[in-house]
């Protein structure tokens, strides 16, 4: 019997194929008050990613006229929000009184914890084109009632690999480790092509994972995608093979599989119904859990009822 049939041999390399991929059209939606964005986490077809449990692209828009983007100050529980840029600034401030803006190759990490609140928005002095991705991290019950806190990272490791300039974001992959400090087995990686390209990726047989191209075209183990298009691969694979015919930049994110039970409504993270309308009520009535934002020009948001709640 042949030692790389993998059924016969389970420590043979088993590489991905076309038949294990799920294919999950991202669906648009508007952040703020006027953003764009594709929506690829959560679908209805699939809720996470590993840890990842929401996944953003928005833009490109050109921002030199308006306010660019404008969010107003909102809570989070159970979840860290992770911001990369890929064109245009961010300017980020905290009920913790964090004010950091954020530029392209940089990550800031925001873990909410038992309860924080934020806002976003475009910088007065900004560049003309602002793009990027906006990801959640599922806390794990062991860490989602946790102090809030705010990190900011500068430097973010990056290569170039068969002609693909490599950046990872989270967790490590093909010799680069990111310095973003998680609380999951994950992985968060750009691969950037200038033209034609391919890559062989050692992948985590414990991994689940998801490619979001956001420009141009790729290949993922045999299937092509097209922006707006998440290939989802379930674990048991130890490579997969990216290639592009032009210039292309695509999202790798995986991670083990998130066991723990999560109900996801507006910004918050929780584990039942009832924590969700606490959540809320908190929110709403300014509790203090959450903190306040200063400096934002604006007025926050106001959270509102689950949708359950109409119907007790």
């Amino acid at each position: 019997m042949s030692t790389t049939d993998p059924d016969a041999n389970p420590n043979a390399v088993k590489p991905c194929a076309t038949d294990g991929l799920q294919r999950i059209a991202a669906r648009e939606s508007t952040l703020g008050e006027d953003m764009k964005i594709r929506r690829a986490l959560p679908s209805r077809e699939r809720r996470t990613i590993g840890a990842w449990c929401f996944l953003d692209h928005f833009g490109p828009v050109d921002v030199r006229n308006g306010d660019g983007m404008r969010v107003g100050p909102h809570p989070h529980t159970g979840l860290q929000t992770f911001t990369w840029p890929i064109s245009g600034e961010i300017l980020h401030r905290d009920s913790l009184g964090y004010e950091q803006l954020i530029r392209p190759g940089q990550v800031n990490l925001m873990t909410a914890g038992r309860g924080i609140s934020h806002s976003e928005e475009s910088p007065r002095e900004r560049s003309p084109v602002m793009q990027g991705a906006q990801l959640w991290i599922a806390l794990p019950d062991s860490h989602r009632h946790i102090a809030p806190a705010f990190e900011h990272y500068p430097d973010i490791p990056s290569d170039t690999r068969s002609g693909f300039t490599l950046t990872v974001m989270a967790g490590d992959l093909e010799g680069l480790s990111s310095p973003v400090k998680l609380h999951s087995p994950l992985v968060g990686a750009e691969l950037l092509s200038a033209g034609k390209a391919a890559i062989e990726l050692p992948l985590r047989r414990d991994f689940e994972y998801g490619v979001l191209v956001l420009e141009g075209a790729v290949e993922f183990c045999g299937e092509r995608a097209a922006p707006g298009e998440l290939l989802y691969l379930p674990p048991g694979h130890d490579a997969a093979h990216l290639n592009t015919d032009a210039a292309s930049r695509t999202l790798l994110i995986g991670g083990t599989p998130f066991t723990d039970g999560l109900l996801m409504w507006w910004n918050f993270i929780g584990r039942s119904k009832a924590e969700i309308e606490q959540f809320t009520r908190n929110w709403n009535a300014g509790a203090e859990v959450f903190g306040e934002v200063r400096g934002y020009p604006g007025s926050r948001l106001t959270a509102p009822p689950p949708p359950w709640s109409h119907h007790e």
